[in-house]
Formats: C-alpha cells, sequence, structure tokens
C-alpha cells in the first residue's frame, strides 16, 4: 500500500496557480490599454497639429498685416490691398483772437455751421473805444487847423496881389512888396504841414479802428464748428500753442482719408486709382472713393508711405477723426 503523505506530497497545487494567474492577467491588461492609449493620444495629436498649420499662418498674415497697417486682400476679386486710417479735415483752424483780451460775448454753440466773416465771439472794447475817439478827435482838429490856415492863406495871396498894383504905381516900397511875399509863403508852409498832420491822424484813425475791428473775432472760411474752446470771462492771447482758443472750426467740404501704407506694398497704390472706404462706425455702408495723391516722403520709423484718398460723395454721416478702412481696387478690372 502507497503511503497517503507520498501521494499528498506529488499532488499539484491549484490553487496557488490560479492565485498567480488572477493576479498576473489584470497587469496584462492595464499595460495593453496603456499602450492603446498613447496610441490614440499620439493620433490625435499629429491631427490636432496639421489642422492648426494653415491657421497659424492666417494668425501671422494678421500680425503681419496689423504690424504693417496694411495687408494683402484675401483672395477677393479686383482689391489689391487693404489699409486702416483715419477721416481728416484738409482745412481746419482752430480760431484765436488776434490780440490779447477778455472775451465779453460768444455767439457759437457746437454743431453750428457759420459763414466766412461771420462774428463768433466779441472781445472787451471799453479801451480801444476810447482810443478811436481820440483818433477821431484829431483828424478834426487837424481839419479845422488846415480851413484856417486856407483862410489866412487867401487873405494873404489878395493882400500880395494888392501890394503888387501899389508897386506897379509906385505907392509902396519893394520891402512891402517882400514882406507880402513871404507871409504868403509861410502860410502855404503852414497849410502843407497842416495836411500832413491831416494824413498822419487819419492813419491813426485807422489803426485804432482797426484794433477795435481785431476785438471781433469773425470766421475765417464757411464750416461746422466742432468743439467751443472758451467762455465769456476769460483772457485769451495770439500766442501760438497757448491753448486759448475760442472754438475749432471745420471745413466739412475738404473731408478725406489718410492712411499709411507699407512701403513694401506702395507699389500697388496710383494716383486717381479707386478705391472703397467703410467706416468702422457704419462696417456694411461701402462708400466709393479715390486716391487723390500719394505724400512724396516715407516714415523711416514706421516704414510707411501716407496716401491720401478722397470720397467720391461726401455725407453728413462721415464726420472727422473718425476710423475707416480702404480696398485699393485693381483698375484693370474696375473699368
Amino acid at each position: 500500500a502507497l503511503d497517503t503523505n507520498t501521494l499528498n506530497s506529488l499532488r499539484i497545487d491549484r490553487s496557488t496557480q490560479n492565485q498567480s494567474t488572477k493576479k498576473k492577467l489584470p497587469v496584462k491588461m492595464i499595460l495593453l490599454i496603456a499602450a492603446l492609449s498613447l496610441m490614440l493620444v499620439g493620433w490625435l495629436l499629429t491631427r490636432q497639429k496639421t489642422a492648426e498649420k494653415p491657421a497659424e499662418k492666417i494668425i501671422a498674415a494678421k500680425t503681419l498685416a496689423l504690424k504693417n497697417n496694411a495687408s494683402v486682400a484675401p483672395n477677393e476679386s479686383g482689391i489689391l490691398l487693404d489699409a486702416s486710417g483715419y477721416v481728416t479735415a484738409r482745412r481746419q483752424a482752430k480760431v484765436a483772437a488776434k490780440v490779447t483780451g477778455k472775451i465779453t460775448h460768444i455767439f457759437i454753440e457746437e454743431g453750428m455751421q457759420v459763414k466766412t466773416g461771420q462774428l463768433l465771439a466779441k472781445l472787451d472794447d471799453s479801451n480801444i473805444n476810447k482810443q478811436v475817439e481820440l483818433s477821431q478827435h484829431q483828424v478834426a482838429t487837424a481839419q479845422s487847423e488846415l480851413k484856417q490856415i486856407q483862410i489866412r492863406l487867401s487873405e494873404a495871396q489878395r493882400t500880395v496881389h494888392r501890394t503888387e498894383q501899389l508897386n506897379r504905381s509906385h505907392l509902396i516900397s519893394e520891402a512891402d512888396l517882400d514882406a507880402a511875399d513871404t507871409s504868403l509863403a509861410a502860410l502855404k508852409a503852414q497849410a502843407e504841414t497842416a495836411k500832413n498832420q491831416i494824413a498822419v491822424a487819419q492813419t491813426n484813425q485807422k489803426i485804432q479802428q482797426q484794433n477795435a475791428e481785431d476785438l471781433l473775432i469773425r470766421a475765417p472760411f464757411s464750416g461746422v464748428i466742432i468743439s467751443k474752446d472758451a467762455q465769456p470771462g476769460e483772457m485769451v492771447s495770439p500766442i501760438a500753442n497757448s491753448g486759448s482758443g475760442i472754438a475749432t472750426l471745420v471745413d466739412m467740404d475738404s473731408l478725406e482719408i489718410e492712411v499709411d501704407v507699407n512701403e513694401s506694398f506702395i507699389h500697388r497704390v496710383q494716383e486717381g486709382q479707386k478705391t472703397e472706404a467703410i467706416l468702422d462706425a457704419y462696417p456694411e455702408w461701402i462708400i466709393p472713393s479715390h486716391v487723390i495723391n500719394i505724400v512724396p516722403t516715407a516714415d523711416r520709423q514706421k516704414a510707411t508711405v501716407r496716401v491720401r484718398v478722397g470720397f467720391d460723395a461726401l455725407d453728413k454721416r462721415i464726420l472727422p477723426d473718425m476710423g475707416v478702412k480702404v480696398r485699393f481696387l485693381d483698375n484693370t478690372l474696375t473699368k
């Protein structure tokens, strides 16, 4: 008979093998899942990079365009170039006084339309009015003195005539005749002096009247008041950059566009070229326009050239300093 202990020692322990298999199976599955996950992630990243390359090119092109303030138009028929700029007034003035003085009256408000020579404001004229009145009295006095001299001159001429007759009759001496001639010559000299004094007084009167006129601030040209920069009681001065202007006047008929085009693209722009202007305030409104001229100088720091663009027709919606985009069209396709 076989020993029972010996038989038991030859039996394979299945429980230990099953436990080992249970432990090893999850590890293999984990490794397999991890490998598949890495492959999937790698494939997704490759596809994403491939899809992003065109977008990156577009972003780079837009960045370059913004940097140069002009860009090549995106595959649109007839458009050679896009640029951004602002609406400017070719004729604009900060109206100021010709003399230093205190404002007493202002006759304008923002948005008011004025004509050439229209009175905008008035300065204190209390002192200058006295000067004008004094100059008028001086002219009147000089004219009165001349009249008195002319009366004496007429009498002296008659005296000389009688003296000559008496001298020919040998009733008076030559000395009396010479005295009469001398008196006549002296009165003639006084008359000339009086005439010169009248001329001086009249010139002074014109100066004082001009000084009084300078206290009246008038519009140098027709346009619209876009800013009222002073109030009654303020002192104003004609000194440049003093900031003491009365108002800012704009000729709305002189509105145009100024854009800076990168010098690399300036060869695509020519005088008279047709363009399309789009105001930032009205993005759906395409305004026909044209190139007025290319300013013959370049900005060294920005590497740009200024281009003036004119509107084919003006509109009340177009205002100074508005942002605007300009499309430069191909003339060969727009004719």
